[in-house]
């Protein structure tokens, strides 16, 4: 009696043992097959908001297309720059679900860092650059000064040192003792070597000597030096040589750009050259931007002179941000693209200089 109590036992373990295997293997299935789902869902999802985001990535080239056919000027009175004009564009788009928003901006409304140096042949000094920089890292750095830092960071030592990062097939600090060449850079840990070329990516300047991490990025919710600078911008100059001319658009530059570009007596009229662009009438702007010297009929600007080569009232570089939203994921691609047209006989169209997803 007692064995064949044993043997009943073990026969309720073993077929104890057999359900709780054929459990975890199904338990096991299912968790793979939940996982497979969900990443399968998770795919379909990303590709579907890639695809719309792409959408509204195109729809902003066709609104800059027409725009250049409409006028040569830009400005943020026009429809490109207008939230609820693109708004109304995107709800025209034929997605049943997610949400689209797109934004474009004014490249050319930023300074352009590599204009500093004069390409070709990229060694010496744009003058009427160095001079907008001395204006421009003084007043960023005065917002900035409570900072603590071992980095020199005084307006000099930056603009050599960009300089210095920039001037071609040069190793010789030749701006003085505040440059730095790859002698400065290779002692640092971990060690690289100054470039001697123009920035490729904004990223580049934070390698710069003098310029901090928080001088870049900006803090106490005041916007950094990285906010204001464009490595775009660069036009052909002779069959392979280059140049970047360096032109602020008047017309879509931020407060602190319009200080730097007026005379350092005038930047304080600067929000009132944003007053003049926004000035409304009803719904219409007031006021006309497609003329260069625009600026002198600001109240306290009409006997300041803006060095010419430094200004514009169009321009052909801009950034688009597309982000698409779709049940609680995001997904978002930005690209810089450059309106061109190759011949006068060609149409306008926009080429991509850069296109980033994430």
């Amino acid at each position: 009696m007692g064995t064949l109590s044993k043997n009943r036992g073990m026969a309720v373990v073993l077929a104890l043992s057999v359900v709780l295997l054929v459990v975890t293997a199904a338990l096991e299935l299912h968790m793979n097959e939940r996982s497979n789902m969900f990443n399968a869902a998770l795919m379909r999802d990303r590709v579907t908001l890639t695809e719309m985001a792409t959408a509204g990535i195109h729809l902003g080239l066709a609104v800059l297309i027409k725009d250049r056919l409409d006028s040569e000027a830009d400005s943020l009175q026009e429809d490109w720059a207008d939230a609820e004009v693109i708004n109304s564009l995107l709800a025209e788009l034929p997605f049943d679900q997610g949400k689209l928003e797109l934004k474009i901006q004014d490249e050319l409304s930023k300074i352009q860092i590599n204009a500093l140096v004069q390409f070709p042949p990229g060694q010496q000094f744009n003058e009427t650059q160095r001079q907008l920089w001395e204006r421009f890292a003084s007043a960023l750095l005065s917002l900035d000064e409570a900072q603590e830092t071992e980095e020199e960071t005084d307006p000099i030592t930056i603009i050599n040192s960009i300089k210095d990062w920039l001037d071609a097939g040069d190793d010789d600090a030749i701006t003085g003792l505040s440059g730095a060449e790859s002698d400065y850079y290779e002692s640092l840990d971990p060690p690289y070597a100054c470039k001697n070329n123009p920035f490729d990516h904004l990223s580049e300047v934070r390698l710069v000597k003098g310029i901090t991490p928080e001088l870049f990025r900006g803090a106490g919710g005041a916007s950094g030096l990285g906010a204001y600078l464009t490595v775009y911008g660069a036009e052909k100059s002779g069959d392979q040589d280059f140049t970047f001319p360096g032109k602020i658009n008047l017309n879509t530059a931020e407060l602190p750009v319009l200080s730097a570009v007026l005379p350092i007596e005038s930047s304080g009229f600067a929000q009132g050259m944003i007053d003049y662009r926004e000035a409304l009438s009803g719904a219409e702007y007031t006021n006309d931007l497609t003329n260069i010297n625009w600026y002198k009929n600001v109240p306290g600007l009409s006997d300041v002179n803006i060095e010419p080569d430094l200004i514009a009232v169009s321009s052909d570089v801009f950034r688009l941000i597309a982000t698409a939203g779709l049940d609680g994921v995001q997904l978002t691609i930005t690209a810089v693209v450059q309106r061109e047209k190759p011949s006068e006989t060609a149409s306008w169209h926009c080429k991509i200089l850069n296109w980033k997803t994430e």
